[in-house]
């Protein structure tokens, strides 16, 4: 398996607005291979390096990990490193 290094920008509308109520959720649902930016209340960005057999791959996981922690995110922006 590949390493595939990628950003996610959620709109956190219809959740709790404050992003630190979600890292909890968020690790526990697989994104403890991300870093998570909490600097704009209404958002959240995780950056992922993750491993898999391709990039679709590696961001369909991370996407479904985000969407099992917080059902109401909705992507803003998926940026490739």
């Amino acid at each position: 398996m590949k390493e595939y290094e990628f950003t996610l920008k959620f709109s956190l509308q219809g959740a709790s607005l404050d992003p630190n109520d979600h890292l909890e959720k968020l690790h526990d649902s697989g994104c403890d291979d991300a870093l998570v930016g909490t600097g704009k209340t209404g958002s959240i960005a995780l950056d992922f390096i993750r491993e898999a057999d391709s990039a679709f791959d590696a961001i369909n996981s991370a996407l479904q990990n985000v969407k099992s922690a917080i059902p109401e995110a909705k992507l803003i922006e998926a940026i490739p490193m």
